[in-house]
């Protein structure tokens, strides 16, 4: 089995069109530091237009941004402290009241500025509109391709080769065991299927939307159950979840793939097995996801699926932005994955 994070076919379903259309998570670091990045670039534009050297175009931008600094701050202010209320509503109208609520804030300002604050170089309202809804569009236009370009619906074919690289002896060991245990252990077998059964329903569905850490964790334990079926006591588990939040949203598929290579690459190769410790803890506002396994030596290492890795590493960054990390290290003949991401909770209803 190898990671995958879409359903098959090539496709694009209404469903994958509409996931394609996602609120920019506007708490999220990076997001607040692409806005400010791409709006004062938009400004420094608008400079360079309506001058013809370097120094006055450099003065007309320090100009603009001693409105459109603060401005733009507000304004990412107001869409921190709104963004759980736009959460509620649809793409469309959440952006359209993103946007007006970013003009709100330029005019109060403007207005503020010019009748209390005695900003008399301002230029005219109607140009503040126009440069500001400008800004607004572009923003909103580039988040929106951003996404696109990130989302795993725009790589179907490759998320779909991904899919077809689920190793077949997996499920072909799988088989063999609950065939052993039809007759002696009928209960057992029976598990086995339904853990096969609840396993490939997952790995088969559409999994762009964030699930509860609990619902992975459940899934990555019916995965070690089948793999603890065939390799019995060569495969030791640890979990050590002590400061887990059940309720915190993750990327669905985010932890059984590390467990696969951890199986494959440093159990498999052992004569004698080893041991997977998954270590899940917070520290202040950040969920620690850290998972290690034996290392091989030289010798008996498969080649490693760097796939899994960069899978993961995508839709962090597709859902997480530059607040959620992925790394890896070798550690004391251990090789460990270390993944950091943001605690958000699971919304009821």
């Amino acid at each position: 089995m190898t990671s995958i994070k879409q359903k098959p076919g090539l496709t694009l379903t209404a469903t994958a069109a509409g996931a394609l259309q996602k609120l920019p998570d506007f708490r999220n670091p990076g997001i607040a530091l692409r806005i400010l990045l791409l709006v004062n670039l938009l400004m420094l534009l608008s400079a360079a237009v309506q001058n013809t050297s370097l120094s006055a175009t450099l003065s007309h931008f320090t100009e603009q941004s001693a409105f459109g600094q603060p401005a733009l701050l507000l304004s990412l202010l107001v869409l921190y402290l709104a963004y759980p209320w736009l959460l509620r509503l649809r793409y469309s109208l959440a952006m359209l009241l993103a946007g007006g609520s970013a003009m709100l804030v330029v005019t109060l300002l403007y207005l503020a500025g010019t009748q209390m604050l005695g900003w008399d170089a301002l230029p005219p309202l109607t140009r503040i509109w126009l440069l500001s809804l400008s800004a607004c569009l572009i923003t909103a236009y580039y988040l929106h391709l951003r996404y696109r370009a990130m989302s795993p619906a725009m790589a179907e074919a490759r998320l779909q080769a991904l899919q077809a690289r689920i190793r077949p002896h997996f499920l072909f060991n799988s088989l063999n065991a609950v065939l052993s245990l039809v007759r002696s252990q009928p209960q057992r077998a029976e598990a086995a299927l339904e853990d096969m059964a609840e396993l490939f329903r997952v790995l088969m569905a559409d999994n762009r939307e964030l699930v509860p850490l609990a619902q992975e964790i459940s899934l990555c334990r019916q995965y070690l159950a089948l793999e603890k079926l065939r390799l019995d006591e060569r495969l030791l588990v640890t979990w050590q979840m002590d400061t887990m939040p059940p309720d915190a949203m993750v990327p669905p598929l985010v932890l059984q793939p590390l467990l696969e290579n951890a199986v494959y690459h440093g159990i498999e190769p052992l004569s004698e097995g080893g041991e997977i410790i998954i270590k899940i803890y917070t520290v202040h506002n950040d969920v620690h996801l850290l998972l290690s396994n034996p290392l091989a030596p030289e010798q008996n290492r498969t080649s490693g699926n760097k796939m899994a890795l960069a899978n993961i590493r995508e839709r962090l960054a597709l859902h997480f932005d530059v607040a959620a990390t992925l790394s890896s290290s070798v550690r004391d003949g251990r090789y460990e994955v270390h993944i950091v991401l943001p605690y958000q909770r699971h919304r009821h209803g």
